[in-house]
């Protein structure tokens, strides 16, 4: 499937109808670019209202573009995303059940949404309130879906990171803990480099620790984990004598009941974490079905509004899709440029020439329409 597409417009002058151009477009491109798709793009008869209120609307066209192009992007990506998470193949995206790129290639417009008989400006309107409103879900959808995650990542972090911040819960178990009336067991976070030294001096950081009480549970790149057992009275001294000598003593209360409401913890967050994903990932593709179809829609409008402003009254052009290879590209423009007539036609200014009234800056500098779709 092509990713990135022209759709254009070719003055039909009279004399000659769409139907003899189209097939006048095929020969050329069948003749000159075989490899090319090209496909007709059916606009319908718009109400053109007066050429001011054509002026004015073609000045937002290709700024409402860019913003409906850019949310379809949006809704593409958090798509690919959700599916990786999810550990799904990605797999062909579609619109009101069809491809994305044979909606474009036989696009139809669809009149129980956008009556035809509107005035351009409220179609163009609604589409672009739909999209907003598109959008402004996803942020509040993705928002929650996200919250989750980092409440996930952050126990992650707890149980996989560093012995000095890490949850040691997972990594005690009860016969390694001594409690009792006047005993207690510490834990202390040892450097890697330094586990001699702890084993040759914890007992001598209090007269009241207990000899060979300390057995190393864990050991991760940069520290190891020991126990220690010592009278409960010298616990505050003890912790500072193990800091001037560079150890780190863990504030730890063993209690099977938090460990286990720490993992009904997380266990409910991964559930909710997949049914999020999951919802909104079916969300995204109904939402991107209805933005792709309100882009071509726009796309239909925009197509109508600049072949007028560019060939004039009444409406005579005929619109097309093609997929040209990028290093087709400069001879099907002038393919293009040759159904046109002469450069220097009344269609036409040079590029030293003022412009044709109303069009976008988008607008490349063609004797036609023209505008590119990217997918992706």
């Amino acid at each position: 499937m092509a990713t990135r597409y022209w759709i254009v417009s070719l003055p039909n002058p009279g004399g000659s109808t769409a139907n003899s151009l189209w097939a006048r477009l095929q020969d050329s491109i069948s003749r000159h670019s075989f490899d090319t798709p090209l496909y007709r793009f059916n606009v319908p008869d718009l109400r053109v209202g007066t050429l001011d209120s054509l002026l004015a609307l073609s000045d937002d066209l290709v700024k409402s573009n860019v913003f409906v192009e850019g949310v379809s992007h949006k809704i593409r990506r958090q798509i690919e995303e959700l599916e990786r998470a999810g550990g799904v193949e990605s797999g062909a995206l579609t619109v009101d059940g069809v491809p994305v790129d044979t909606y474009l290639t036989r696009f139809v417009w669809d009149e129980g949404r956008y009556p035809t008989m509107s005035p351009l400006k409220d179609i163009v309107g609604s589409i672009q309130s739909q999209v907003a409103k598109i959008e402004d879900d996803m942020k509040v959808r993705a928002a929650e879906y996200n919250n989750v995650r980092s409440q996930l990542s952050a126990i992650n972090r707890k149980q996989s990171g560093s012995l000095a911040v890490r949850d040691l819960s997972n990594l005690v178990k009860p016969e390694d803990m001594v409690t009792s009336e006047h005993l207690v067991t510490l834990l202390a976070i040892v450097s890697k480099y330094s586990q001699k030294d702890w084993l040759s001096s914890y007992e001598s950081l209090d007269t009241f620790v207990v000899p060979r009480s300390s057995k190393k549970l864990y050991e991760d790149n940069e520290y190891a984990l020991y126990t220690v057992t010592l009278f409960a009275k010298v616990v505050d001294n003890f912790k500072v004598r193990a800091r001037e000598k560079g150890f780190q003593v863990r504030d730890f209360e063993y209690s099977p009941e938090a460990q286990e409401s720490r993992k009904e913890e997380l266990e409910k967050l991964l559930q909710e974490q997949e049914a999020m994903r999951a919802s909104l990932l079916q969300w995204c593709y109904a939402s991107y079905s209805e933005v792709f179809s309100s882009w071509m829609h726009f796309c239909a409008v925009r197509v109508f509004v600049e072949s007028i402003l560019r060939y004039g009254l009444p409406p005579a052009f005929l619109s097309a899709v093609l997929a040209p290879s990028a290093k087709g590209e400069k001879k099907v423009r002038g393919i293009l440029e040759e159904l046109c007539g002469n450069v220097h036609s009344i269609y036409w200014k040079s590029e030293d020439d003022v412009g044709v009234p109303g069009l976008g800056g988008e607008t490349e500098s063609h004797p036609y329409v023209s505008f590119t779709i990217n997918f992706v």
